[in-house]
């Protein structure tokens, strides 16, 4: 499940094998870019913001991508067998004389003017893990609803950029409140320090194969994923329930005890798991 950390870490391996090579393929399977043809440019940089990827190319280009659920880009040697996914499923394709990058399953692929970026990420709060990076602007954000239940709050990218469901949950957990708290009644404590407890959860696991909240190896989830399994702090089970607004509603984890504040309005999942 793509979030900030893996974003940044897509963006990484992509700018090490593209930038500052010719591009000796470009293949868009869009419809409306399948036309365009920039073989020949060079790649210039490939840079994070938020869960979004800015592929930029020479002659004032940029390739937006955004993995959203399912979505991957993989790096191929020249002659090694292209194994991201079945060949309907391939969104991109860039090629170089050393490596290829292959695009699976992008629900999100435009080409655009480099100058006309802020069209797809001017919306962005401070990116968790970007030079924007700015607290007290992410704090102003989030205080613009004060109402808004917890979870919800830290998912809506424009408030602050990194975070998905992983995080959304386990941030939850270690501000000890309920996804379903409303933002504002926070302890003022809890409220002030939520952006740097964000930035350095995500600071964490930038370079980490696998998440780790817990600084434990063998269990490195405290709640996500852990549906009936007992909390590490109190032994209570942990719980789930779908949080959203109806048209988009995220599986989320939570402990009973630890957390405070209200539970979900719909019965929790019924989990049979057991450990």
């Amino acid at each position: 499940m793509p979030e900030g950390d893996t974003v940044h870490q897509a963006a990484a391996r992509l700018h090490t094998a593209l930038a500052g090579r010719r591009l000796t393929r470009f293949d868009l399977r869009v419809p409306r870019f399948a036309t365009s043809d920039l073989t020949g440019h060079t790649v210039l940089d490939v840079t994070p913001r938020g869960k979004h990827l800015l592929t930029r190319i020479e002659g004032g280009y940029t390739l937006h991508s955004h993995l959203r659920m399912d979505g991957a880009w993989k790096l191929y040697a020249p002659g090694k067998r292209w194994t991201g996914g079945p060949a309907h499923q391939i969104r991109a394709i860039l090629g170089t004389e050393e490596r290829t990058a292959v695009g699976y399953r992008l629900p999100v692929l435009e080409l655009l003017r480099t100058e006309e970026e802020s069209r797809a990420v001017g919306h962005l709060g401070p990116d968790l893990l970007g030079p924007d990076w700015d607290p007290d602007t992410a704090l102003a954000h989030l205080l613009r609803e004060p109402t808004r239940p917890l979870g919800e709050a830290l998912l809506d990218q424009r408030n602050l950029a990194g975070i998905g469901n992983v995080f959304k949950s386990e941030l939850c957990f270690l501000l000890r409140a309920t996804p379903w708290l409303p933002l504002g009644e926070l302890p003022p404590g809890h409220l002030a320090a939520l952006p740097a407890l964000a930035r350095k959860v995500l600071e964490a696991n930038r370079e980490r194969p696998v998440r780790n909240t817990t600084g434990r190896r063998e269990q490195p989830l405290f709640v996500y994923g852990r549906a009936g399994r007992p909390c590490l702090r109190c032994g209570t089970r942990i719980r789930l329930a779908d949080q959203g607004d109806g048209s988009r509603e995220r599986p989320t984890y939570w402990c009973p005890v630890c957390q405070s504040g209200p539970a979900p309005a719909s019965a929790p999942r019924t989990v049979t798991r057991r450990s």
